[in-house]
């Protein structure tokens, strides 16, 4: 089959692998139907190398159809229509009937100190085969598909893997008063940061505020209601003129949807480009204990949350040493929330909405459908912000 495999940094080709099979009971293969690329995928593109093996393959935002099942799997059958989250949950672990399945206890990358494995996603994460290819092979078939109608197309469901279930969750982390007002910082407005506005919007914020300086970013925001702030208008007093906009106060919540995307620190932007220089043995100790991502957004998330109010952090930062300002969060009195989306908790909440109003607009929240074979150039023109590009499905 062909999938998108990692050969280095800003190096992804598409190669002919072998076909995926069934190895256990419960496993199921799915022929993959539309696949997206992730924010997350441009940290592998740049500053996650320590942790990659030329020839991974990548991906963790598929769905597709059933072409073959284990012995013990009863759940779902060949031809049945399936999306896959992105974390890999057994459905039946301690973690996972907490509803948090992002730790699940079967899968837990322990080596490595880390929660449950991801499809598609470095050492760290299991370094399981992803879903940016022709077939998937996926574990727990009982429990870990989600099983949606045919009919609409891809784009009603797809987004259920990764992107709607992490801006839901974000939102409810972020605990939005009924008409209160939340934030959106950072780059803020790629494909999580913008459902983040959606999500916030449909579930009842008053206002929702959109940081970017991305102008198409910014207009396609602005066009769903949301208040936009463009960076380039307000390099030196952002926080400054959202306070002034919310009555000195600032507002009840800020979901910082950026993490290592952040721009701004141009010494911790060079130490995540060193990272991509050292042998394995230096890089990474380095990229999980020197603290190299820039931290501009969550400082200003921090600056800019009012008082008692509530941070949720769903940009994801690969330093594990990073200084906070531990006396501002603590005489704010600011509550702070994070972590992988829980894909399977929040699915039977989002479901409702994926019907024929599509009032989270998912439909056409895609920019760039495009063929596998063009994932090369589709990375980079993500990476670089090219063409408009904000959320691309690749279609195998």
């Amino acid at each position: 089959m062909r999938a998108v495999t990692w050969h280095g940094k800003r190096d992804v080709r598409v190669d002919t692998v072998a076909d995926p099979e069934v190895r256990e009971p419960t496993d199921v293969i799915v022929e993959i139907t539309s696949s997206g690329i992730c924010g997350s995928d441009l940290h592998l593109y740049e500053v996650m190398g320590p942790f990659m093996t030329p020839g991974d393959i990548l991906g963790h935002e598929p769905m597709g159809l059933v072409v073959e099942v284990g012995g013990a799997v009863t759940e779902v059958k060949p031809g049945d229509r399936v999306v896959v989250p992105f974390n890999i949950s057994c459905g039946t672990c301690h973690m996972c009937g907490e509803g948090l399945q992002s730790q699940c206890e079967t899968t837990q990358v322990r080596e490595y100190g880390m929660g449950a494995s991801l499809f598609g996603y470095t050492k760290l994460y299991g370094q399981v085969p992803g879903g940016q290819a022709e077939y998937l092979r996926v574990p727990f078939g009982n429990t870990l598909p989600i099983k949606v109608p045919h009919g609409p197309p891809d784009s009603r469901f797809v987004y259920l893997s990764d992107v709607l279930p992490t801006a839901w969750q974000a939102v409810e982390y972020a605990a939005v008063p009924k008409d209160g007002t939340v934030a959106v910082l950072g780059l803020g407005l790629g494909p999580i940061g913008d459902m983040c506005t959606r999500v916030a919007l449909q579930r009842g914020a008053g206002r929702v505020i959109g940081v970017d300086l991305v102008p198409e970013r910014l207009e396609r925001a602005r066009r769903n209601g949301v208040e936009v702030y463009d960076l380039r208008e307000h390099k030196d007093d952002l926080a400054e003129a959202i306070r002034e906009s919310t009555g000195r106060r600032g507002p009840d919540s800020v979901i910082d949807a950026v993490g290592m995307e952040a721009h701004g620190s141009t010494a911790a932007k060079l130490a995540q480009q060193v990272t991509g220089l050292l042998p394995d043995a230096l890089s990474r100790p380095l990229m999980q204990k020197a603290g190299v991502d820039r931290l501009e957004a969550l400082h200003l998330a921090i600056d800019l949350v009012r008082r008692g109010g509530t941070i949720s952090l769903v940009g994801v930062y690969g330093g594990m040493a990073d200084p906070l300002p531990m006396l501002t969060l603590f005489d704010k009195q600011v509550q702070l929330r994070m972590g992988q989306a829980n894909v399977r908790n929040w699915v039977d909440e989002i479901m409702p909405l994926l019907t024929e109003d599509d009032p989270l607009g998912v439909d056409g929240f895609a920019t760039h459908e495009v063929p596998l074979v063009s994932a090369p150039q589709a990375y980079e023109a993500f990476q670089k912000k090219q063409h408009s590009a904000v959320k691309i499905l690749l279609k195998p």
